[in-house]
């Protein structure tokens, strides 16, 4: 791997808590069974593209969450119409059909996803944009074909840290795929998220899939883990223009640590203060 590779220290060992107090294995059990449904079907799905109405395709991420067990709360404004960046920080997998759900979009993602079991092959299904993040020279062409789908009109869903942190520490936006907005002439969207248990205190790890981590036990914490919230809150956009260059716009997209809440990006509806069960 090259050593320009962005990582994260966080590691299950060293950051991530044990969901308290947990479901029952049966209920456990059943989440992940409805989660897995519900992602074969989308696989099935998949084919018929653009013809499935947005509102359905955002329907389902949202289901997807709700059935783990996770609520979300979310605040904030509606994303615009059009080619758009719509940028988050990463701390879990559940960032994924969070992110969807505000907007169907094309999501940039590592090529490690493609050999992820059903759910890689829906990412791929739904025109995710891999990027190779161990070849630093493949890294033009992919801002290209980044910059190429938003200048027609596709949103495009990217978290610039380049890698999950635990969501009680963060990394900084690298600025790769703020050029590719430049280049393309779209706005970014901002889109910050934290997991809490019970919606309030400090952020939990229960939700973290950091380090070596596998999808499986994480898995399994999130649907052992009792009142799981997900925090969301759309930012402002960022209009064309309005920063000069690419480190600019990405340290003006990059959440600040010390606002309360700062700690993770994501989206749905914009219905303000409102938690779905």
């Amino acid at each position: 791997m090259s050593v320009w590779l962005p990582s994260a220290p966080c590691t299950p060992g060293a950051c991530v808590e044990p969901a308290a107090p947990a479901a029952a294995v049966p209920r456990a059990v059943l989440r992940i069974t409805a989660v897995a449904v519900l992602v074969l079907a989308g696989v099935v799905l998949a084919p018929l593209g653009g013809r499935i109405p947005a509102e359905w395709v955002r329907r389902w991420c949202r289901t997807i969450v709700r059935v783990i067990g996770v609520r979300v709360r979310f605040t904030g404004t509606a994303t615009p119409a059009g080619g758009l960046l719509l940028v988050a920080n990463h701390v879990s997998w559940l960032d994924i059909p969070l992110l969807a759900a505000v907007r169907p979009a094309r999501m940039l993602a590592k090529t490690e996803i493609r050999q992820w079991p059903v759910a890689g092959a829906l990412v791929a299904r739904g025109g995710a944009l891999f990027i190779e993040r161990d070849r630093l020279r493949a890294l033009p062409d992919t801002v290209a074909r980044i910059a190429d789908a938003m200048a027609e009109g596709a949103a495009v869903v990217a978290f610039p840290e380049g890698s999950t942190w635990c969501g009680r520490a963060h990394g900084r936006f690298h600025r790769a795929v703020f050029q590719a907005a430049l280049d393309a002439g779209v706005p970014v969207q901002p889109v910050r998220l934290r997991y809490r248990q019970d919606g309030g205190g400090a952020a939990t790890t229960a939700a973290a899939f950091v380090g070596e981590d596998t999808l499986l036990a994480s898995l399994w914490r999130v649907a052992r883990a009792r009142n799981l919230v997900a925090e969301v809150e759309v930012r402002p956009v960022i209009p064309p223009g309005a920063h000069p260059d690419r480190r600019a716009l990405a340290a003006a997209a990059q959440p600040v640590p010390s606002e309360p809440g700062w700690t993770h990006a994501v989206l749905l509806e914009p219905r303000p203060d409102r938690v779905t069960a």
